[in-house]
Formats: C-alpha cells, sequence, structure tokens
C-alpha cells in the first residue's frame, strides 16, 4: 500500500500567470521542514502538494509538520491505487477498515479529476459504496448525514483513497510576500500579530528592545522563548535584542511625563525603520489595538507613527482581546506570555498619560534629544539571537 499526504493549496489557486513562483516557495518551504523527519518526496499537480515517503519515513511526525506550513489549506493522509474499479474497493476495505468498523454509518464521494476515466464520480461512488456495503454490513450507507464519509480522487498519476481532510494553516507561502520587522515584547498581542503577517507569506525579523537593569535576563528569556515557539510557522528566525536602557533614561531626565511612552515609541520606530532597511525588510509590524492602552490611540498611533516611512502593519488593530487570546492559545504562546516578567513598555509609565496628542506637540517634546546619536548608539549595540524550530 502506497502510503502518500495530499496537501491542498489555498488562495494561491487563484493566482495568475506568478502561480508557479508561490507553489515553488511552498515546495521548497515544504522539504526544508520535512528534512529532519526523514526521506520525501515532495511534488505538485494539479492543485495539490503530493508527500511520499520513503520506507520507514515518520508519516505521523510529517503530516503534523505539514499542518503547520502556510499555504496548505487541508491535507489528509491517503493511499495510492492503478486507477481500476476494483482496485480502489480492495483500497478501500484494507486502507480504512479500522474506521468502516467503528461507523455507525459511511458514505463514498468520488472526484474524477481524470476524465478519462471511464465511470462518472457518481458511478464510482456508488459502486464502491455498494461494494463496502457487503464487506461492513454492519455500518449502514447513508448519503445524508455520515458519520464517515470514504474520499475517492481519481487524479494524473493514480487514484487515491482516504478518510475526511483535517485543515491546514492556510494563507500564502512563508516568503512569498517579503520580509518584514516585527516588534515583539513579552506580552500576548506581538506574537499573535507576527502570527498574523507571517500567515500572509511574510517572513519576518523580531525586535525587542531591552531595559536592563530595569528588565531582567528572566524577561528576555521568556522574549526568546516566544520566538522559538512561533518558529513552529515563522521559520527559523533571527531576534534583535536592542539596548534600550539609555534611551528610556534619556526620556525620562528631559521630556515631560505625559509623553513618556510616545516619544519611547517614536524611538521604536525609528529603530525598527533602520532595521528593516538594513535586511531588505519592507514592513514594520506592531500589536497594536485600537483603544486597547493610551499609546493605542488613533492619535497616539499618528504620532508614534509618523517618524516612519516605511507601512506599519497591525493585523490586531481591531480584534477583540479575548479573540486575540484565543489564538494566542491556539498557537500555544499564552502561557509563556503570561509569565511574570515585565518588559521595557512598563519602564517610567507615565501617571498621567496623554491620550489625544498632537504630533507637532510630541516632535517638540523630544526636541531636547539627540535622536540621532541615540538612535545609532542602540542600533551599534544590538545582540543577535537565532532562535530555530526543534533545535535546527
Amino acid at each position: 500500500m502506497n502510503d502518500i499526504i495530499l496537501c491542498k493549496l489555498g488562495e494561491m489557486i487563484l493566482k495568475g500567470l506568478n502561480r508557479r513562483s508561490f507553489e515553488q516557495k511552498l515546495l521548497n518551504n515544504i522539504k526544508k521542514r520535512l528534512d529532519n523527519i526523514g526521506s520525501f518526496k515532495v511534488y505538485c499537480l494539479q492543485s495539490t502538494v503530493y508527500v511520499e515517503g520513503a520506507e520507514g519515513a515518520d508519516m505521523v511526525a510529517a503530516f503534523e509538520a505539514l499542518r503547520k506550513i502556510f499555504g496548505i489549506i487541508k491535507l489528509e493522509r491517503a493511499a495510492a491505487c492503478e486507477k481500476d474499479k476494483d482496485a480502489i474497493v480492495a483500497l478501500a476495505k484494507e486502507y480504512l477498515k479500522d474506521e468502516l468498523l467503528q461507523a455507525k454509518s459511511f458514505k463514498v464521494e468520488s472526484k474524477r479529476s481524470d476524465k478519462s476515466f471511464p465511470m462518472t464520480s457518481i458511478e464510482l461512488s456508488q459502486y464502491v459504496g455498494g461494494e463496502l456495503a457487503e464487506v461492513f454490513p454492519d455500518t449502514k450507507v447513508d448519503v445524508h448525514d455520515p458519520e464517515l464519509v470514504v474520499f475517492v480522487e481519481i487524479r494524473d498519476l493514480a487514484a487515491y483513497v482516504h478518510g475526511p481532510a483535517v485543515p491546514g494553516a492556510g494563507g500564502m507561502p512563508l516568503g512569498s510576500n517579503g520580509t518584514a520587522v516585527t516588534l515583539l515584547s513579552g506580552g500576548i498581542d506581538s506574537p499573535v500579530s507576527t502570527y498574523m503577517i507571517a500567515r500572509r507569506g511574510v517572513r519576518l525579523i523580531p525586535v525587542h528592545f531591552f531595559s536592563f537593569p530595569y528588565t531582567s535576563e528572566l524577561a528576555k528569556e521568556k522574549v526568546l522563548k516566544l520566538a522559538t515557539e512561533l518558529t513552529e510557522y515563522c521559520g527559523n528566525m533571527t531576534v534583535e535584542i536592542v539596548p534600550f536602557t539609555h534611551i528610556q533614561e534619556e526620556i525620562k531626565f528631559n521630556c515631560p511625563e505625559e509623553f513618556f511612552t510616545l516619544i519611547m515609541r517614536r524611538f521604536m520606530m525609528r529603530i525598527a525603520e533602520r532595521i528593516a532597511k538594513d535586511n531588505g525588510a519592507k514592513a514594520i509590524v506592531t500589536g497594536e489595538n485600537l483603544g486597547q492602552v493610551a499609546s493605542q490611540t488613533m492619535e497616539a498611533m499618528a504620532a508614534t507613527q509618523a517618524v516612519a516611512e516605511l507601512p506599519v502593519l497591525q493585523p490586531l488593530i481591531g480584534m477583540d482581546k479575548q479573540d486575540i487570546i484565543k489564538l494566542a492559545r491556539q498557537l500555544g504562546t499564552f502561557d509563556t506570555s503570561i509569565l511574570p516578567y515585565e518588559d521595557c513598555c512598563t519602564v517610567f509609565t507615565p501617571k498621567h498619560p496623554r491620550t489625544k496628542p498632537k504630533v507637532a506637540e510630541v516632535a517638540a517634546a523630544e526636541a531636547v534629544l539627540d535622536v540621532e546619536a541615540l538612535v545609532n548608539e542602540a542600533i551599534a549595540g544590538i545582540e543577535r539571537v537565532k532562535v530555530s524550530y526543534s533545535g535546527e
């Protein structure tokens, strides 16, 4: 029996003349992810990626890895045979025996992309269903609400039999839409925003602002753990850890308290943009959520983003906090995010922050600082830490 994984493509099938480049990017991502699992043959035909394992390959581990790869909308374990109705029946009896014995009812659904096959999809479903009903008399046929659906696909190379598909990660293949810098704090929001932009096919460079001794080494390790957890979806990354203590102290000692957070975030934008341009990245990603805190009003975000030339992407901007938490739990980052280690955003927090500032006011408040020198100093002191999926 030829065990295989069928991966169905998502929205990239709507692409035009450049569709092949998206498919090739997906194939490369799949091959790279499966390298540490075993030897696999990976190829794409008719909007489906086929993953065939060599003898002894861990198909269970491969299947779980493929579920986390962007660009795959659904996938299923399947078995292949020659394109013959009786061979298909024999394969279904063997491959889905346990499922058919356990189910109370079933039906067969067939798809025939190879139109040279001598039976229509309906005829094939009826034939296979009738034969299975005789072999498994305790499992009744129910075409309206079956407990189990047996799928038969007649494709170019072979016929395939499988059970119901499992949802994939969806989105676009990682790397198909360029690179961006993502601001990664130790909170709940920024890992989720990083994931959401990666799902659109963007490779990411995480940037973390570290204010030792106001924030501890444990806080930095927490962020690196979050970044490592994200690599399951986002691939291997290099975290840029920016020394931020001097900048925050200069703001505290020289600027009006009500503008502390806004000026701090303007520095973050400047530094993130420098890192982006140095790495060929085309955008900055933040975890901002409209109205969540004082620095996330429309006016405050306008003041913050005024110093950036690159687009600022905010995938969480209109989400409910409970929805963000739900997604963080699904990703596996929530438990790490709530560990009680502070980040730099909690340092020197003003008692009464300005929620509706004017851009000119904030610019005037920071004019007493040597902005360029402080940014250059921070860039020069960056620590870079590589994080990888499963210790790659």
